[in-house]
């Protein structure tokens, strides 16, 4: 396939919430799935990545590298120059996995003061899809109810919330459970974990 027919690439965002296991597998998921990936990182994440995932930032996404056929660009938390800040470039979907309640104050408020803020600022004025997935309980009330005005705007919210039915035998399972739910709203076809009905 020439670059001009080839799918553009999936941006992934990981905020410093909990759950940045999500984050990583969704990457691997895509890169092996045969999609280029731009990933953006917040500041935060270099505290979180040691405590949950036993590596450092650059650690995981050194592994990350050597998944494929798709391949990976990273860009720096003010890396404007990035295709995700620009609404001209031949921009594709972004999912903010995990997604802090603090960035979705922020992108409710418009405040794209980061190169991960202004890539969900691009996908909202362009009507490009973008998913949030965010980790966080209990929710105060102004979180749910900047949730509700994402939702209104078109945002997918897809809260860190596996599912059960498929008696998932280890985190990973759990975690699979909503990789494969955010591929399938990517449109990527996946095989994760045991879908409802299936045998």
């Amino acid at each position: 396939m020439t670059d001009a027919g080839k799918q553009p690439a999936v941006g992934v965002a990981w905020t410093g919430a909990s759950g940045l296991a999500y984050g990583v597998r969704l990457v691997d998921v895509l890169l092996n799935a045969g999609r280029d990936v731009n990933l953006v990182v917040s500041s935060a994440v270099s505290q979180t990545a040691p405590v949950e995932m036993n590596l450092s930032v650059d650690g995981i996404i050194e592994r990350l590298r050597t998944m494929g056929p798709g391949r990976l660009a990273t860009f720096g938390r003010a890396e404007f120059t990035s295709p995700m800040a620009s609404g001209s470039a031949r921009g594709g979907p972004l999912v903010i996995i995990p997604c802090s309640m603090g960035t979705v104050g922020r992108i409710v408020a418009g405040t794209s003061e980061t190169l991960l803020l202004r890539a969900a600022d691009v996908c909202l004025k362009e009507r490009r899809q973008l998913i949030i997935v965010p980790r966080e309980t209990p929710m105060a009330t102004h979180h749910l109810e900047h949730l509700a005005k994402l939702s209104a705007w078109g945002v997918l919210v897809m809260p860190a919330a596996p599912g059960f039915y498929h008696q998932p035998a280890s985190p990973g399972e759990m975690v699979d459970f909503i990789v494969q739910r955010v591929c399938d709203h990517l449109k990527v076809a996946v095989d994760l974990a045991p879908r409802w009905g299936q045998e």
